[in-house]
């Protein structure tokens, strides 16, 4: 029977345009018959992997995802540097081993790109675009490190490569992989099932997506010939009280990571700490929308999860948004009790509404 932890976080953000849609415009949705602004899953999940928070506890494992691997595959035996070499720095990686021929370096990183999916036909403005994979491969280190080996061990060997590329892994250690799953079309049996389920985040609240007309002057402009500014433009940006929903199947977590349960337990203390902190950082540098989450209640047991979201199908409208935002979550989480039975074992709170409970609980709680 799988043990689940389950975040219920609220976190309010300032004018902002984190996540755009197709027109630029911020995400929305419709719940409840009102229109509501949205973070999409893929968003929140992209800004956690890619924090400095998951960088600082588990930069060892923290794959690539990429349609890229074949060429850089090439340019490292075209270099004679180390594939791990050239993707971290291409311009300061060193040789470590002869330079293959064009032809030959040609052969090996198609054949190594074709075991990851099918590649890209050759075409004339897209240098080296038959080493490109058609679908988004989400590579785990110990792949990165196999693939490696096998360049330094054939760029010095003229033996048949073909017995020692099959570089993909069942079990490897990457976390964002564990975490967040990975499907290969080609392979399926080296796909990796999501133990972390995301909702799209959404705000407790009706909202209005509004326009701000803004202007740049020109420095130099001495009004001489023209008055007017220098640039007009429109951005489109919206705010909002938002609820999102974690839910970590902390068994299959540990069974993607081979068992590793100290991994593990690093792992999860990233996660809620990075969806305490970190959101979407799109248009940063004109709204500075960088929020902490006021609330998050965290729960663990091994009955089936559920998310709280009926809590705001109802838009609240009050003027203390926050705190009726916390009594609706709790109050739904006591009638879904009433009606179903305890929902989960236990349960942890933080309120920085009230200044109670912390962060450092709400991790020691969901790894202990």
């Amino acid at each position: 029977m799988s043990e689940f932890i389950q975040l219920h976080i609220l976190a309010s953000y300032p004018p902002s345009n984190l996540n755009r849609d197709d027109l630029g415009r911020p995400k929305t949705a419709v719940m409840g018959g009102t229109q509501r602004l949205r973070l999409s899953s893929q968003s929140l999940k992209r800004a956690w992997r890619e924090s400095d928070i998951f960088e600082g506890a588990l930069s060892d494992h923290i794959g690539i995802r990429t349609k890229e691997m074949g060429v850089y595959v090439y340019k490292a035996l075209t270099t004679g540097c180390s594939l791990q070499d050239i993707i971290k720095n291409e311009d300061n990686a060193k040789n470590i081993y002869p330079q293959m021929p064009p032809s030959k370096s040609e052969n090996l990183a198609s054949t190594i790109a074709r075991v990851f999916g099918e590649t890209e036909s050759k075409h004339k403005d897209k240098p080296l675009n038959e080493f490109r994979v058609k679908q988004l491969v989400h590579f785990s280190p110990e792949e990165i490190g196999d693939i490696d080996a096998v360049l330094k061990k054939f760029a010095l060997s003229s033996e048949d490569p073909s017995e020692e590329i099959k570089l993909l892994r069942q079990q490897h250690k990457a976390i964002d992989i564990a975490m967040f799953g990975r499907m290969l079309a080609s392979s399926p049996k080296h796909n990796t099932e999501a133990s972390v389920q995301v909702s799209h985040a959404i705000t407790v609240h009706k909202v209005a997506v509004e326009d701000d007309y803004f202007t740049a002057v020109d420095d130099l402009n001495k009004k001489e010939d023209n008055t007017g500014a220098g640039h007009v433009g429109e951005a489109e940006f919206a705010s909002g009280l938002f609820y999102n929903y974690i839910c970590i199947n902390r068994t299959l977590l540990e069974q993607n990571l081979g068992e590793d349960k100290e991994l593990a337990k690093k792992a999860l203390k990233a996660l809620v700490e990075a969806a305490a902190k970190v959101g979407p950082t799109g248009k940063q540098n004109s709204f500075a929308s960088r929020v902490y989450a006021s609330y998050i209640m965290a729960e663990k047991g091994t009955q089936q999860p559920r998310s709280l979201s009926v809590a705001f199908l109802k838009a609240l409208n009050g003027k203390d948004l926050l705190d009726e935002s916390i009594s609706a979550l709790k109050t739904s989480n006591e009638k879904m009790e009433k009606v179903y039975g305890k929902c989960s074992t236990s349960n942890c709170e933080m309120n920085a509404y009230t200044g109670t409970g912390s962060l450092e609980e709400i991790k020691e709680f969901v790894v202990t």
